[in-house]
């Protein structure tokens, strides 16, 4: 028996504008040996400007291109049913007084949700308190509990998110690194399943 032909489809890759999408792009392919370099440079679509800026490779094109070629060959396919095709346009460099801006406005507005959380919570009485407590005598303003704390709030913001500008502290990905894959890949999903052009196609029959 004749060893089957294993592709296995990339959830989403990146190309330039105008780009020739070969098989070996979108997916992994191995298996019979005198198969793979034929089947990888299978073009399999042509990015025009049509396409705007997402096209889906279905496996199932895939299929139909090798099957054409090789009707003799079994194909197994592993992993997504689509690959997300996502066209990368030239963008411009933003320029340093809107990172500035930007930067800025991000700045003030995670202050500002810091100061209103330790008003909500009464955080000055709360360290009053607390330096009551340790020496038995009443101060507006407990600095040697306050700088500390304000210190160790930055520090640890820097640890959870995980970078401090470039530099990354260890291999784990930070909170918002894992929000944002999340995101992207329900993004690929929803874009797989609504611009499937195979799919489409079974609709409209």
């Amino acid at each position: 028996m004749a060893t089957p032909v294993y592709i296995r489809t990339k959830q989403s890759i990146y190309v330039p504008p105008s780009a020739e999408i070969r098989l070996k792009d979108v997916a992994r392919v191995t298996g019979q040996k005198r198969y793979i370099p034929v089947i990888e440079q299978m073009v399999l679509h042509q990015v025009s400007e049509k396409d705007k800026n997402i096209v889906v490779i279905d496996s199932f094109m895939m299929i139909e291109q090798i099957l054409e070629k090789f009707p003799e060959i079994e194909i197994e396919l592993i992993g997504p049913n689509q690959c997300v095709v996502h066209v990368e346009k030239h963008q411009k460099q933003p320029s340093p007084l809107l990172i500035s801006g930007i930067w800025v406005l991000l700045f003030i507005g995670a202050a500002m949700a810091i100061m209103n959380f330790h008003y909500d919570v009464s955080m000055q009485e709360v360290q009053q308190k607390l330096h009551f407590m340790l020496t038995g005598e009443e101060v507006e303003h407990p600095l040697w509990i306050q700088v500390p704390y304000s210190i160790g709030l930055g520090i640890g913001m820097i640890l959870f998110f995980n970078h401090w500008f470039q530099k990354r502290f260890n291999e784990e990905p930070s909170p918002m690194e894992v929000e944002i894959f999340n995101y992207q890949e329900d993004l690929d999903h929803y874009v797989a399943i609504k611009e499937n052009k195979v799919e489409k196609q079974d609709v409209d029959r």
